[in-house]
This record gives structure tokens, sequence and C-alpha cells, in this order.
């Protein structure tokens, strides 16, 4: 047997290889391992090169190993002061009963109430209030941000924590080592460290071909958490950047929503970030976590939501769709990448098929051009069924948002696309509260008068080449 016939009996047993690996791949989709058995077999080498590198959600074994024993030995939620046992219930109509227990399921919080919280009313407002609780916080402070840039929001916020360490605050902070990587290599970074704050990097990246041979490098910590003295919580789709954000000023301004929590909703966040912060600081942080949870006045439910890829397959989902088939009156949403599954998509063509109004904002202008073209591939679908399209021009609209009947808001850092389904962890706050869903509908609205409307018409209209080429971007969303 020739050279050439060795090399080519070897390349069709590797790529069969693959090819069997991605059939038995636990947790896929019919569409995603169809997907990457046409890109293994059509395309030799390049094909079996990119499974290996993307085909499979994975951090690193003795990655996923370690935050699973963190999870496992984490104390359990605090109880609550007989005096404040009443606050503390959940108070909510009964209809909405399955929306806590779907995330429980997920993330094992049950819903708690004595909470309150206003919506923040922008992006430069959002640090300003955070730097004024940093500034105020008597025991410690918690950060976690998928992106921290060295710009004039980001450096407020270093210098706050900074004056926190000097008067004896316990502050910590963690940043995502593939979004943050600018800030982490900062000199900002090292003077925090020198003033006393202690800080930790998610997922960091290292030496990028071992990296790649150990685990995804594209799975990123995409939450954003700031907990302070364990009563004060923030939850949002916001950075720690300017709405100018400068690594993709063209699309500028980021158009973000934030809610500032008050409550012991901030002891369930407490939990999500010490989950990452012992995982990769390696600083055990468990007596804050048993700490009675603090005095509670009477307010809504709420319920954390950590979602990722080492935690229950399709959580995250899950959680939408469960929100999208309660919806009797009205549904909005708001999200700048879409790329759904196919029960996605019909979850919110049958809310609209069954008489809901349902209304989605996308961004007009998208930063990414693969996501923002194979978004528009389902518009023609969701239209058909009733569902109202916008797309916001006033910027890139990257507020994450979902309200329904007036009651329930799910709100964070979650985007209804694979990405955050699969690859990317996540933190969301689930809430009934027709106050403070008002403000986010009201929010919701403002979007929707700064945006155009899609018709019919108009997607028909399209080009068949733009068509086309929506239609392939969507395709390749399993394997994205």
């Amino acid at each position: 047997m020739g050279g050439t016939a060795i090399f080519f009996a070897a390349h069709v047993a590797i790529e069969l290889a693959v090819i069997i690996r991605a059939v038995l791949r636990p947790n896929r989709d019919p569409a995603s391992r169809i997907a990457w058995i046409v890109v293994v077999a059509a395309l030799p080498i390049f094909g079996v090169i990119a499974y290996l590198l993307f085909g499979e959600v994975s951090i690193g074994r003795r990655r996923v190993a370690r935050l699973r024993e963190v999870i496992k030995q984490l104390p359990p939620m605090p109880g609550a002061r007989a005096s404040d046992e009443a606050n503390l219930k959940a108070v909510y109509p009964q209809q909405y009963e399955h929306l806590f227990r779907v995330g429980h399921s997920i993330s094992g919080f049950d819903a708690i109430g004595g909470n309150s919280a206003r919506l923040m009313a922008d992006s430069n407002s959002t640090i300003d209030s955070m730097v004024a609780d940093i500034d105020a916080a008597k025991e410690h402070v918690h950060l976690l941000f998928y992106i921290w840039l060295p710009d004039n929001n980001g450096r407020k916020v270093v210098e706050a924590l900074k004056r926190a360490a000097s008067r004896g605050v316990k502050c910590r902070a963690m940043a995502d080592g593939l979004g943050s990587r600018t800030m982490i290599r900062s000199e900002h970074w090292r003077e925090m460290q020198e003033a006393g704050v202690l800080v930790a990097v998610a997922l960091p990246i290292g030496n990028l071909l071992i990296r790649t041979l150990v685990g995804r490098v594209d799975l990123r910590n995409h939450r954003k958490i700031v907990v302070i003295d364990g009563r004060i919580t923030y939850c949002g789709s916001q950075n720690c950047a300017d709405p100018e954000f400068l690594v993709k000023a063209k699309f500028a301004p980021w158009v973000d929503a934030v809610v500032r929590f008050e409550g012991p909703i901030a002891q369930q966040n407490q939990h999500l970030f010490a989950s990452d912060w012992i995982t990769y600081a390696h600083e055990n942080i468990d007596n804050l976590l048993r700490q009675p949870i603090p005095a509670a006045r009477a307010g809504f439910a709420a319920q954390v939501i950590g979602t990722g890829p080492t935690a229950r397959h399709s959580a995250m989902p899950e959680m939408f769709e469960s929100l999208i088939y309660t919806a009797r009156r009205e549904l909005v949403i708001s999200t700048p990448y879409y790329v759904p599954d196919e029960s996605m998509q019909n979850a919110i063509c049958a809310s609209a098929y069954r008489g809901v109004d349902t209304t989605i904002i996308f961004p007009s202008r998208n930063d990414s051009w693969i996501v923002g073209g194979a978004s528009r591939s389902y518009y023609s679908d969701l239209l058909a069924a009733g569902v109202k399209i916008y797309e916001y021009e006033g910027g890139l609209l990257h507020t994450k948002s979902l309200t329904l009947d007036g009651e329930v808001t799910l709100i964070g850092s979650a985007n209804m696309d694979r990405r955050s389904f699969d690859l990317n962890y996540e933190n969301n706050i689930l809430l009934c509260d027709a106050e403070l869903t008002g403000a986010v509908r009201e929010r919701q609205q403002y979007y929707i008068a700064k945006s155009k409307v899609i018709t019919r018409d108009m997607v028909a209209a399209w080009p068949v080449r733009r068509r086309f080429q929506n239609n392939i971007l969507a395709m390749l969303g399993p394997i994205l």
C-alpha cells in the first residue's frame, strides 16, 4: 500500500471516529449532530479540526470537577430569623408557581420574598449607583463581570474598590479571562491588588495552544454580578464599561437595563458569586454564606437563576419556554442575539397564534453580523404567526428582558441564542411584581418608540441573495 493510500485510509478512519463521537455525544439535539456530521464529512481535515476545537461543550475535566465539587460543598441558603419569616415568604399568584419550580430545579434556589428594587435610568447612572453603594459598604463588596474595560466607568469602579479596601472593607473582584483581558493586563488590575482588593480571573486562558487541547476557549463566564454587604445586588445586561464601548465603538451606544435589588435575593446572588470565586480564587468564603438573612421588610418574590455548561443541559431554554407558554395577555421580549432552537421558535409563534400580544425587539445593527443575519432568518415565520418585530435604531440594544402579563419579569445576562443556552455561564433574576414589571415594560416601550417596525412585506422584499445568506447562517446555528 502506497503512502497516499495509507494517508487516505488514516484520514477516513479519523473522520469516522469523529463522526461516531459526534453521534454518541450526550445532550445534543439532532440538528447539531447532523450539522457536525456534514461539516466533518464535507470539509476534509478542516472539519475534524473544527469539531475538536468547537464541537463539544467542555471547559476541561479539571475545571468541571473543581466547579462541581465547590457547588456540592457550598452551605445551603441560611434561614431567617423568626421575626422575619412572614416577610420572607414568597407571595405570588398561583398561576406562576410552576415558573419558580423550574427556576428551583436549575439553581436550587427557592423564590424568596421581602425584596424591593428599582430599574436604573441608564448605563452611566448604573455605574454611579454601584460606586455610591461601594463607597457606603461596611463589610464586603463582590463583583463579577464578563467585560470590564479600563475606560471611564471601568476606572470609576476600580477607584471605588480601592477606596473601600483602604477603609477595611473586604473587596473581591472577578472578571472573565477573555472578555476582560484588557483590564486584567492593565495597571489598574495591579493597583487594585496593591490596594488590598482580592482579584481573580474566571476561566483563565493561559497558554492558548494548551487550552484548546483541554477545553473550549470560547466557553466564557458571561455573568454580571454585584453584591454589597449581602443585602444589595445588581442584575442586568450591562458590563462594567462606558455605553460608548470603545472596543466596538461603531455600534455605540450600547443600551442596557440593570435593576438594583435590596433584600434577601442578594444572598442568592452571593451564593452564585461564591461558586465562581471559590473555584478560581481558591478562597473559602463559606462564613459569609452561613450568615442569617438580614432583616427584611415586606416585598416581592424573586429568584436567582444561574446557568452554564456544567449546569443541567437545556436549563435556560426551559426557563424561557416556560415563561413564553405562561403568557396569556402580553409577552414582550428584548434580546440582541436571537438564534433559537426549534422548540423556542415554535413557542414564540404559538404565543401569538393563541392570541397573546407578542412582541420582540432586536437591535437594528448587530455587532455580530453572523448572529444578526441568523436572527433575521426567523422573521418570516414569526411575522406569519402574528409576532410584532421591532428593530431598535438608537444604538446596540443589549438589554435582555422578558415581561409577561404585566406581572412577571426575567432580567439578566442570558441571550436567546445557543451560546447562552449551551456555552456561557449566565445569571438572571425571575421576579413577580407588578410595579417593577411595569417599569421594565415602560423601558421596553421606550425601545419600541425608537425602533422601526418590521413588516411581512419588508421581509418578502428582501433580495434572494440576502435571504439565502440569512438562512445559511441560521443553518450554522447548531455548530456556532
